[in-house]
């Protein structure tokens, strides 16, 4: 798949998020997207999934199915999560149950078929919305921010699942502002910056960074880290100096900066259904 020289903007007056990007997207190749909040991340993203269309150039040879899994999952539908899956299997012309049960079981979402997609927690929900990306195997998997929400087990899914589709020859882009990366084997970094898209090499070939460690008031630290992160900083840990430590070789708590480097045909794009079962745009 080829960004070729994409121009997009959100309005007609309105500055360029993107500029002249020119990108390409290898068969079993993992890409992550990153740089700070507002940069144009999911805007490159919705662009690579046919949510979004350049106003300038196109995006070429993009593979016929598409999984599309956004930031924000829009629960606000009544559905409940199992009529959802269903409803999304028939958009996608499967017919029975077996992937539905497959990726119910397998994200552990048995206790939940029956919730009302409002009343699920939003991680709950963006399992659902991973779920429905994955009902037929993608050859491209788009991931905004994916881990946000998870638990623990759950998020240590996400790396096994990017390289079994890139195993079967799909490709994978995925925004990631969390220091999750090391879990995606043989990643490549595009970082955006200032409407332009800068790609790269394996993300972790890269040794230009170093770690900050930082002090703030205990009442200050949970924005602290939050702002952080939205900067595209990685929270390595946080660290209370007034508790015991077990072992006298643990680090304080540091930040590290992300490393910086210095429509052709209509997509088969999961988005989200209406009561009719027609699906509407997802994604910010």
């Amino acid at each position: 798949m080829r960004f070729d020289q994409v121009w997009f903007r959100y309005a007609r007056r309105a500055e360029w998020a993107l500029r002249t990007v020119n990108a390409t997207v290898e068969p079993g190749a993992t890409v992550v997207v990153l740089g700070r909040n507002g940069a144009g991340k999911s805007t490159l993203l919705q662009l690579a999934a046919g949510v979004l269309r350049p106003h300038r150039g196109a995006v070429r040879d993009r593979p016929r199915t598409v999984g599309w899994v956004p930031e924000r999952f829009p629960a606000d539908q009544p559905f409940t999560a199992g009529q959802y899956l269903r409803r999304m299997a028939a958009l996608r012309g499967l017919r029975g149950t077996a992937e539905i049960e497959h990726w119910v079981e397998r994200l552990g979402l048995g206790e939940h078929r029956h919730t009302r997609l409002a009343g699920l927690s939003k991680g709950t929900a963006q399992k659902v919305g991973l779920a429905q990306a994955l009902l037929v195997p993608p050859g491209l998997l788009v991931l905004d921010e994916p881990w946000e929400g998870l638990d623990s087990v759950a998020r240590t899914l996400i790396p096994q699942i990017v390289a079994e589709v890139t195993a079967a020859g799909g490709a994978v882009l995925v925004s990631d502002h969390r220091g999750e990366i090391t879990g995606l084997p043989e990643a490549i970094r595009w970082t955006v910056a200032a409407g332009a898209v800068h790609t790269g090499g394996p993300a972790e070939s890269d040794a230009d960074e170093v770690v900050v460690e930082v002090a703030v008031r205990r009442a200050d630290a949970d924005d602290t880290v939050a702002r952080l992160r939205a900067e595209g900083h990685q929270v390595l840990g946080v660290r209370d100096p007034e508790r015991p430590q077990a072992d006298s070789t643990d680090r304080p708590p540091a930040t590290a900066p992300n490393r910086t480097p210095n429509p052709a045909g209509a997509p088969n794009v999961a988005g989200t259904p209406d009561a009719a079962g027609v699906p509407k745009p997802t994604g910010r």
